[in-house]
């Protein structure tokens, strides 16, 4: 544990926290609005959560070059996370244009 200061850590894993509260306030937004696309979003969360999870992972245990795969599934997950995460942007918007047309 000594690739990062305490600071840093703390920053590391409070985005870590705040993501998971993110992803569950955005869930909680989907169903009390009765907007499920929203539900998409924090699918599209998941990747992006996983990818910090591996660099948190790989600091823990000091960079060690046999687990250098995790800064390759981590960056894997960023690329996967942004492509979902504009996937989903446009689902909710998409839907709710749709609404808008019906209404």
């Amino acid at each position: 544990m000594h690739a990062l200061s305490i600071p840093t850590w703390i920053i590391h894993i409070s985005s870590v926290i705040e993501w998971i509260a993110a992803i569950w306030f955005v869930w909680l937004y989907a169903e009390l609005s009765d907007r499920p696309a929203w539900k998409a979003l924090s699918f599209g969360m998941l990747p992006v959560l996983i990818g910090a999870m591996c660099a948190c992972t790989w600091h823990f245990f000091d960079n060690i070059e046999s687990l250098n795969w995790l800064v390759t599934l981590q960056a894997s997950m960023t690329v996967i996370g942004n492509g979902a995460l504009c996937a989903a942007a446009a689902w909710i918007w998409w839907n709710a244009r749709s609404v808008r047309i019906k209404e």
